[in-house]
C-alpha cells in the first residue's frame, strides 16, 4: 500500500510539473523582429560638404549634391587651413562651391573674409560667387551656378584682416 502511494504521488507531480516543462522559455514561435526605422539623414556641417546643413538649405544646394573632382587646400604657413570642394546635384542640374574653414584656423583667429564660387573657363569668370566680411563661419557654400554643360572649377578664397591679399585654392578642372 505504502508502494501504491508513493507511486501515486510521484505520478501527480509528475502531472503537475509536464505543462510548467512544456511551456519553458524558448518554446514555441520567435516574436516577429521589431520594424527597424530608418535613422534620419543628418543635417549637422560636416568637412566633407552636407547639403542639408542649414547653411546648404537656406542658398538652395538640392539635397542630391555630391563632390564632383578633387578636394583643394588654402595653406597659411605652410599648413592646410581651408578646403575647396565642387558639388554637383543630378536633380537641379547645378553646380556649387563649397569652403570649409578647419578648426585649428578658427581656435586661433576670431575673424576673417572668404569667397566661394564656381569658375567658367569658357567666360573666365566666377559665378555663384558668395563672399563672407569679418566672420567667423566654418561652413560657405555657393549659389547654384547653371555650369553643368561647361568646364568649370570651384574655387575659394581666405584673407586675414592686415593681409594685403587673400589665398586662393581651386579644385580641378570638371568639364
Amino acid at each position: 500500500m505504502r508502494a501504491r502511494k508513493t507511486v501515486i504521488t510521484a505520478a501527480t507531480f509528475a502531472l503537475v510539473l509536464l505543462p510548467a516543462a512544456s511551456a519553458m522559455a524558448g518554446s514555441g514561435p520567435a516574436p516577429a523582429p521589431a520594424k527597424q526605422r530608418a535613422a534620419a539623414p543628418s543635417t549637422a556641417p560636416s568637412a566633407e560638404g552636407n547639403p542639408l546643413s542649414a547653411r546648404a538649405q537656406a542658398i538652395e544646394v538640392c539635397a542630391d549634391a555630391y563632390q564632383i573632382g578633387t578636394t583643394a587646400y588654402i595653406d597659411r604657413g605652410g599648413a592646410h587651413v581651408a578646403s575647396v570642394k565642387q558639388f554637383y546635384s543630378p536633380a537641379c542640374d547645378m553646380n556649387y562651391g563649397y569652403l570649409w574653414i578647419w578648426d585649428g584656423f578658427r581656435d586661433k583667429y576670431s575673424a576673417y573674409d572668404t569667397s566661394i564660387g564656381i569658375y567658367r573657363y569658357d567666360e573666365d569668370a566666377v559665378v555663384g560667387k558668395v563672399s563672407a566680411t569679418a566672420t567667423h563661419q566654418q561652413e560657405f557654400w555657393s549659389y547654384p551656378a547653371d555650369t553643368v554643360n561647361v568646364c568649370t572649377a570651384a574655387t575659394g578664397s581666405l584673407r586675414l584682416p592686415g593681409d594685403p591679399a587673400p589665398t586662393y585654392a581651386s579644385t580641378s578642372k570638371r568639364c
